[in-house]
C-alpha cells in the first residue's frame, strides 16, 4: 500500500499531516503493509507524477486524500485523470450524492439553496469508470478505481470525512485483502545502556526470530538513555503471534541485562 497525501498546507508546515498517521496505524492494524507515503501539493502535475510514479511501483492499494472540494485548489481528481489519459466529467451517482448532502442541509436549517452550482457540481466530476464512495459526514464523494490491479482509493483531506469514508468503504476492502491477519505489537523501555551498544542485540534477536521486526525509539538525551525497543508482528493465529513476541522480548531483555541496561517497563498490545 501506498499513501498519497495533497495539500499546500502540507507542504508549508501549516497542518499537521495526520490522515497520515491514522491511515498507516489502521492499515498496519488489518494486516496492510505500508510501503511509501507521499505528500505532494495541490498543482495537476505533480499530482499527476505522484500517481503515476506509485502505479509504476504496481502496489495492491493506492489511497489519496485531500484535494476533492469545491474550490479552486480542489485539483486531485483532474491531476489523477491526466496521469490515467482520462477524461474527466459528472459521473451521475456522484452527482446524486451531492445533491442529497445539499438537500439535507437545508431540511435542517444550515443552508437556504440547494442549487448545484458549478463549485458544487465539480465535486462530482469524475474520472472515466471511476466510482463514488459514499461520505457520512461531508458533501465531496470518495472515489474508488481499478488500476491494472491497483485498487485506487481517493479520499477527502478533512480527517473527519476521510476517516468515515476510510471505515465505512476501505476497512472491508483490507480485511478480504489481509484475512485473518492481524498485527501485533509490544514495547519495552530500557535504560542505562547507549543505543549504539543496543544495536547489535537487536540484531541477534531478528536474526533468531526471523518473524519479529524490531525498531529502537530514543526518548531522551544521549547521556541518560532512555529508550523504548517496540517489537512487531503480523500473523493469522494470535497465539502464534504472543508467542513470537514473548520469545523475542525475552532473549532482547537478557541480553540488555548482561551489557548492564535495566528494563524499566513493558507494555504489549494486539490490534
Amino acid at each position: 500500500m501506498e499513501i498519497i497525501c495533497i495539500g499546500n498546507e502540507l507542504l508549508i508546515g501549516k497542518t499537521l499531516n495526520t490522515n497520515a498517521s491514522w491511515m498507516a496505524k489502521k492499515a498496519t492494524s488489518l494486516g496492510i503493509q505500508v510501503k511509501r507515503i507521499m505528500v505532494v501539493g495541490d498543482h495537476v502535475n505533480e499530482i499527476a507524477s505522484a500517481v503515476t510514479e506509485a502505479l509504476d511501483r504496481r502496489p495492491r492499494f493506492i489511497v489519496t486524500t485531500g484535494g476533492l472540494g469545491p474550490t479552486f485548489d480542489d485539483k486531485t481528481l483532474e491531476g489523477i485523470a491526466k496521469a490515467l489519459k482520462r477524461k474527466l466529467g459528472i459521473n451521475e451517482r456522484a452527482l446524486n450524492m451531492v445533491r442529497e448532502k445539499y438537500e439535507t442541509l437545508a431540511e435542517h436549517g444550515k443552508l437556504e439553496k440547494t442549487e448545484l452550482t458549478p463549485p458544487r457540481t465539480k465535486m462530482a466530476k469524475l474520472p472515466e469508470t471511476a466510482e463514488p464512495l459514499s461520505n457520512p459526514v461531508g458533501t465531496a464523494p470518495g472515489v474508488a478505481m481499478n488500476v491494472d490491479g491497483t485498487a485506487l482509493l481517493i479520499l477527502p483531506g478533512v480527517p473527519s470525512e476521510m476517516e468515515a469514508i476510510f471505515e465505512q468503504s476501505i476497512v472491508p476492502l483490507f480485511r478480504r485483502e489481509s484475512g485473518d491477519t492481524a498485527f501485533f505489537e509490544a514495547s519495552v523501555y530500557v535504560d542505562d545502556i547507549m543505543e549504539s551498544t543496543l544495536a547489535p542485540l537487536i540484531d541477534q534477536t531478528m536474526h533468531d526470530n526471523p518473524f519479529i521486526y524490531i525498531k529502537s525509539h530514543p526518548k531522551a538525551e544521549e547521556g541518560e538513555p532512555h529508550i523504548e525497543i517496540h517489537f512487531s508482528t503480523t500473523s493469522k493465529n494470535p497465539k502464534t503471534a504472543r508467542n513470537r513476541l514473548g520469545k523475542a522480548l525475552i532473549q532482547l531483555s537478557e541480553l540488555v541485562q548482561k551489557k548492564g541496561g535495566k528494563i524499566k517497563s513493558q507494555k504489549k498490545r494486539s490490534n
